[in-house]
Order: C-alpha cells, then structure tokens, then sequence
C-alpha cells in the first residue's frame, strides 16, 4: 500500500496564497458587478444619464433702459489746409505759411493751446493722367489737419468763418459733445432701474407670484458723442445773410442700458 504524505507549506506562503486567493475573489465580484451597475446608470437606448440641477425658487430675468436729453456744452470741429506746388519743398511751405495763420486765428478767438491738435500731415505727388500714356508728375500735394475743441458754442460758427478766411479749404465736420456727462449718466441709470422695476412687478403681477428681490444687475451703454457731421451738409449750417455761419448744436441722448435678474416667490 501506497501512502500519501502531505506537506504542509511554509507559514509566510500560506500567507501570500491567502492574500491573492482574496484579491481574485474581490476583482471577480467587481467585474461581475459592473455590467448591472452599468446597466442601471444608462437609461434605454444607451444614452448617458443627464442630472438637472434644480433651483431652489424661480427667476425673472428682464432688461431695460433710461434715456436723457440734454443740450451739448461742446463742440469738436476737423478742418484742414491743403495747399499745391511744382515741389514738396514749396507744398509744405506754402501749407505751414497758411497753417500759422489758421493758428494765430484760433488763438485771437481765444482757443487754448491744449483744444487744438494736429491730427495728421500728409504729403503726396500728384499726376497727370492721359489716355495711352505715362503718368505725369504734375507736383506735390501738402495736407495738414487740424482738431479743434470749442467750448463756447455760440462762438462755433463765427471761428470756423475765421479759420476758412486764414486759409483753411477743407472742413471734415462738427460734432458736439458734454465736458462731463456724469449728471446726465447718473439720471438715466434712475429713470433705467425705475423702469426695470416696474416692468418686473408688472410680470410678476400677471404670472400670479410676489417679486422678491433683486438677484444681480448689470449695465450697458452711457454717454458716446455724435460722429463728426458734415459742417455744411445741412440748412442750419450755410451761410446766411448776415455773414456768419449759423450752427444749430440740437440736443444729445444719453442712454443707459441695464439687466437685473428678480427671484419670484411662489
């Protein structure tokens, strides 16, 4: 008779063959677990699961605005001296002869230094161009322009008279503006929450809920001045009969623009 004898294994083996027998135990209850877990997470079709976070009372999300009309206190004027000659050197001579006189103008009108500012000089060559034939340099062409601040606006026509008399051939435009537009601002940005708040009851009155309060607001808009017109592109603008150019500066709209987001109580 045959007799099997066991041998027992070393007590540090028994120990790592116990250890990995559990970790292969554990990663198959997992793997066997992870199709049902999967399976619960997707709904049908195999579309991922979308989780809505909802909040916790409803909001009323609204815009409005605030408009001032108010009478301009300034006016920009863009004029220029553009003068010709058989040379650059004569072109821009003949132009900073005019341009100084322009300047002395503006300061006997009492223009500070700091509201008149040259905003570009330009010389080019000029041709000539005939039919079947190369172009001939006919001289040069000198451009100096000027931006000049008037903060007297009854004194806006009589010195752009001045300065076409002294020798400026070119008038770009007129704009007016506001020296400081903060109190025009501030009374639009009223006359805005005003009107944002009433359109807000006015909602929550016909959704059958109370307004809450004010969540966030947000503004937009503010003062911007008018582009340079055409100065004498319009009736009020040409020379009358008494000499002067009569200018009409109208009135400017500041607009405030805002958004605010109201909680509504149920």
């Amino acid at each position: 008779m045959t007799r099997s004898t066991a041998v027992a294994a070393p007590p540090a083996l028994s120990n790592r063959m116990l250890m990995m027998t559990g970790a292969v135990m554990a990663a198959a209850a997992l793997f066997a677990a992870a199709p049902a877990a999967m399976a619960q997470s997707q709904p049908a079709g195999g579309a991922p699961l979308m989780i809505h976070a909802v909040a916790d009372r409803p909001a009323l999300n609204l815009s409005a605005f605030g408009e001032v009309k108010t009478a301009p206190d300034m006016a920009t004027i863009s004029f220029g001296v553009v003068t010709e000659a058989t040379t650059a050197a004569e072109a821009m001579q003949l132009n900073a002869t005019r341009m100084n006189q322009v300047m002395a103008v503006l300061r006997r009108a009492g223009i500070e230094a700091r509201d008149v500012q040259t905003s570009g000089l330009n010389l080019s060559a000029q041709y000539d161009y005939v039919q079947n034939e190369p172009p001939r340099l006919r001289g040069y062409q000198a451009n100096n322009r000027v931006t000049v601040i008037i903060n007297d606006l009854d004194a806006v026509g009589t010195t752009a008279d001045a300065v076409v008399a002294a020798g400026v051939n070119q008038i770009d435009g007129i704009s007016f503006g506001l020296k400081d537009p903060t109190a025009a601002e501030n009374q639009a940005r009223q006359i805005a929450v005003r009107n944002l708040q009433a359109k807000a009851s006015l909602y929550a009155q016909a959704l059958g809920v109370q307004l809450g309060g004010i969540r966030s607001l947000s503004e937009g808009g503010g003062y911007s001045p008018r582009p340079p017109q055409p100065m004498y592109a319009r009736a009020e603008m040409a020379m009358d009969s008494g000499g002067s150019t009569p200018v009409a500066a109208g009135e400017l709209t500041v607009r405030i623009d805002i958004t605010g987001v109201y909680d509504l109580n149920r």
